[in-house]
């Protein structure tokens, strides 16, 4: 079903978001440059029909657009789309959006050469019906033979040390200020989902807002996104390291098999 509470934690994010970047739209240049080398390896050296899942403010979708590729984003946050689309306007480029949940993409079967779902976003889901429902829907929009993408965060130290803080970021803001973002991690008795409260504190005059939301997350390991993936009926999986191939976060590489019937991936609905 919908997750109302996590669309209302990133509608209200969607205005501070970059601020999650020391340099975001550095950020938005380096992962498009990236993720663009991964598809035109996989899929030729030429522009690409491209679905961002879990497009946010535009982080990956923008970057791949000015690659050349046609890319279409969709996002649980209806505010984050919108802001994706107007980011991508102010640097002259075409980005349409929409509001939909990774679980239900309302596009035709095989309209993708490649889907993009990165920054962790699957891990939002926390449910193995979730991550199924949601990898289903990739696979059903994806032509035969196109690529998935996933970024996911490298989650088996924090698993074995049970982190609880994330280390302080700062970003120089445009007039000079800085603004500072810490998550705290409060982890569940499985010891694989854990709520963080994500801060940010924003320079105010001579003092500081101090904005605070909280969501909960699933500490995925490679393995267990492999063993998901897999039985989603991916193929030629693998996994890239950051300093492989330059994209931030590890990232998994795998594609729909070429003789994949169109007719023959349902998309499953979640409990």
């Amino acid at each position: 079903m919908p997750n109302p509470s996590l669309e209302r934690f990133f509608n209200e994010l969607a205005a501070t978001y970059d601020l999650l970047y020391p340099d975001w739209s550095a950020a938005v240049a380096q992962q498009g440059r990236a993720l663009d080398a991964y598809v035109r390896d996989a899929l030729g050296d030429r522009p690409h029909t491209l679905l961002d899942c879990a497009c946010g403010i535009g982080t990956q979708a923008i970057g791949l657009a000015a690659a050349g590729h046609a890319v279409t984003g969709t996002d649980l946050s209806p505010v984050a789309a919108a802001r994706a689309s107007a980011e991508a306007a102010a640097r002259g480029l075409r980005l349409p959006t929409a509001a939909a949940d990774m679980r239900r993409l309302p596009f035709p079967d095989g309209r993708f050469d490649a889907v993009v779902c990165a920054d962790n976003s699957l891990a939002h889901l926390i449910t193995p019906d979730g991550i199924r429902t949601a990898l289903a829907a990739m696979r059903r929009v994806l032509r035969p033979g196109g690529q998935l993408l996933l970024g996911m965060r490298a989650y088996e130290d924090a698993r074995r040390e049970r982190r609880e803080v994330l280390p302080a970021r700062v970003t120089r803001m445009p007039d000079g200020g800085r603004a500072v973002t810490l998550q705290l991690w409060e982890w569940h008795e499985d010891g694989e989902h854990y709520d963080f409260d994500l801060i940010q504190l924003l320079p105010r005059g001579d003092t500081w807002e101090v904005r605070s939301r909280r969501a909960t997350s699933w500490a995925l390991t490679r393995e267990q996104v492999r063993g998901f993936v897999t039985a989603a009926g991916f193929e030629r999986l693998a996994w890239h390291e950051p300093a492989e191939g330059g994209y931030f976060q590890p990232l998994l590489t795998a594609r729909r098999p070429a003789a994949d019937a169109l007719q023959a991936v349902p998309e499953a609905h979640p409990k």
